[in-house]
């Protein structure tokens, strides 16, 4: 069985950890993992037998997109598959544009993070399918996008939420980090539904980051 070596670039400790453990299996060694794109290049300079890095966009220091430029000019061995909770149209472009071979949301399951790495791996390209239907969507239209601020009344914590939720991380998990209850979670979720109209986790999110809320 050959061994498939993977880096990690993410800079939330929950994400990552749900990462990793969607990783869990014989076919799979975990080479590296960073807290920021800068953290990752110095990874590499001292051990770059890499086959795939799973890159997220949003980072300190130096963000995904950059992170992967420069990896790809560095290290053109090394696939990339940016990893992100929302399919930002401009940040699609930007990403395939510095060299990423997949675009994935976080909240895809195992299975199809392991048959996407796969996929990478032998010379294709992965998208999860909301991805792949904006991706065309821009290419026919390229020029019809706009983003329009609006303010939706949301709370210091209902943002605060919002953040944790652009992590991929679940109820519990963000119940855990914030030190409230599931149940008050789950309260403020449906309050952050109502006001943002929206129906799922991530719309919400989708609709928060458009509106440059989060």
């Amino acid at each position: 069985m050959t061994l498939t070596r993977i880096a990690i670039a993410e800079d939330n400790t929950f994400a990552l950890k749900a990462i990793v453990e969607k990783l869990r299996t014989p076919e799979f060694i975990i080479k590296h993992t960073a807290f920021d794109g800068s953290q990752l290049l110095h990874q590499l300079q001292q051990d770059a037998v890499v086959d795939v890095v799973l890159m997220d966009i949003q980072m300190p220091e130096l963000n995904g997109i950059e992170t992967t430029r420069q990896l790809t000019q560095k290290y053109p061995h090394i696939k990339v598959i940016m990893l992100t909770t929302f399919d930002d149209d401009e940040k699609i472009l930007d990403a395939i544009m510095a060299g990423a071979s997949g675009y994935l949301l976080k909240e895809e399951s195992a299975e199809v993070l392991w048959r996407s790495i796969k996929e990478t791996t032998s010379g294709g390209a992965s998208m999860s399918a909301a991805i792949a239907f904006k991706a065309l969507k821009l290419l026919r239209n390229p020029m019809t996008h706009t983003i329009q601020k609006q303010d939706f009344g949301l709370t210091t914590r209902e943002i605060e939420l919002l953040e944790q939720l652009k992590s991929g991380l679940t109820y519990d998990q963000v119940a855990a980090n914030l030190f409230i209850s599931s149940g008050t979670v789950r309260k403020h979720i449906q309050n952050i539904y109502g006001k943002l109209q929206v129906n799922n986790k991530t719309e919400a999110v989708q609709k928060a980051i458009q509106n440059r809320l989060v």
